[in-house]
Formats: structure tokens, sequence, C-alpha cells
């Protein structure tokens, strides 16, 4: 069987490739625990320098997979720290990619990037996009707030008004609108050939001193990160469980599964 999430070092740089390609590399809480696994270790390795996250196939990664077809794994964490710790991977995802680990993460979103797949993508430093890449914050869609740290990192890169605004009117946006907005940093032409010019950035990148990309990884980031980001990021996982479990969040999974217009209540 196939990995859920790919793994390759050369040179310095390693890549992270989600492998769902059939369910458009919708997030399992078995692939999410390997994307955390995998970053935690590569902050510890001397022979990685630089981390890049893509997906196989037509998209990034669309979300989480709300009818997965393989059996999800357990937390690695034992039953006693799940009860410490309990922000699950939704809020492990950030901390790896933003505290854990001080090498520079490159996003490299090949197609589709929606809801907890865009919160990944947000999460790393930069962000190099395909010219037919497509954005959709997904969560209002299903009667919820966002989770996976996109609260915090959305606005920190485009601000506060359009993070309201591309968070609330619920709209796909192409890489074009995206590279204008701020959420991604490059967009590579439809005569490119993405895959090569994301490797390429990051071998780039690898080509940096270690001990600088990471001292700066850590003092650009001290200015952006919330006080207590740890209670922030446990804040939006029970905000979102709270608008999934309501009346309201029902209702919007059943219309958008029987492509009706949602009836909120409030409730």
């Amino acid at each position: 069987m196939a990995p859920l999430l790919e793994v390759d070092t050369t040179d310095r740089l390693q890549v992270l490739r989600l492998n769902r390609p059939d369910r458009k590399n919708a997030l399992t809480e078995e692939l999410a625990w390997d994307i955390i696994t995998a970053i935690r270790a590569a902050a510890h390795d001397d022979d990685v320098w630089v981390i890049a996250i893509t997906g196989r196939g037509d998209a990034f990664c669309s979300g989480l997979d709300l009818a997965p077809d393989d059996a999800p794994r357990a937390s690695p964490l034992s039953e006693q720290d799940r009860v410490i710790d309990d922000l699950g991977w939704v809020g492990n995802i950030p901390l790896a990619i933003r505290v854990e680990c001080d090498k520079p993460i490159l996003a490299g979103i090949n197609g589709a990037a929606v809801g907890a797949g865009l919160s990944l993508a947000m999460a790393a430093d930069m962000r190099i996009a395909a010219s037919t890449a497509r954005f959709h914050p997904g969560y209002a869609r299903v009667g919820t707030s966002p989770d996976g740290g996109l609260t915090w990192t959305l606005p920190s890169a485009i601000g506060y008004e359009r993070a309201m605004r591309f968070l609330l009117e619920q709209r796909m946006i192409d890489a074009q609108e995206a590279l204008g907005l701020g959420m991604v940093g490059e967009v590579t032409g439809p005569e490119d050939d993405f895959e090569e010019r994301f490797l390429a950035y990051g071998r780039l990148l690898a080509e940096v001193a270690p001990i600088a990309a990471r001292q700066t990884k850590r003092l650009v980031g001290r200015v952006s990160t919330p006080p207590d980001l740890a209670a922030h990021l446990r804040d939006e996982v029970r905000s979102a469980l709270r608008g999934l479990s309501s009346d309201d969040g029902a209702e919007a999974i059943r219309a958008m599964t029987s492509r009706e217009r949602p009836v909120f209540r409030g409730r």
C-alpha cells in the first residue's frame, strides 16, 4: 500500500507530498499525524535545511475528508497526554510548522486548497501556486469557524478586513487573485512547469546558511505570533466543534450535500 505521505530528501531539501490524489489529498487523521511527525523529525535532522509541502495529482489538499475510505489511525499521543493536549492534529499542524520547526517551510499549491487544506498552506512560511490553483475557505460553508491556525495566519498575511471578507464571502478564488491578496508570494505562468519551479525555489532556500535561515524564521515569526498561540489554537478547535455540532452546522452540511440553499436559525 502506498504511503499517505511521501517523504524525499535530496541535497538538504525535504519534500513532503500528500498522496491521496483519488481523494484530492483530503486529510484523514492518519495523514495529518504523518505530516506532523515528518515535520517534527525534520526539525531535528541536520541533513534537512528546508521543507517543502505539496500534493500529488491535481489538488494540494481539499480539506478534511468527511467520508474517508480508510480507517483513521488514533492519535500517537497516550490517553493521558490526550487529556492534557486537546489540540488534536488540527492545532498541532500549525504549531509544528511555525513553532516547533525553525527551518523554512515552503508550500507548493499545485491545485485546490480548501478548508483545512488552506490552513495547512497558510501555516507554511512561503507559498508558490500553480496557475491552476484555487482557494476556498470552506469553514463557513459547513456552518462553523476556521481552525488549523487560519484565523491567525490569514490576517497576518493579508490583513484583517481582507481576511474577514475572504472567510465569510465563501467564494473560490484563483491563483492570481490570491497573489493580489497576498495569500501566495508567486504564481507560475501557464507555460511554466510548476513542479520544476517549486523544487528550484526549495533548492534556492536550501543554499542559504542554515543558521541564518533558522534565526530569521524565529525572529520574523516572533513578530506575528500571538502571545499564547496554543490558547488561540485551542479556542479555534472548540469554536469549530461548537459550530459543527449546532443546528445550523447540520443544516449547512445537509444543504451542501443536497445542493440546496441553507436556512439558518442561529442555533
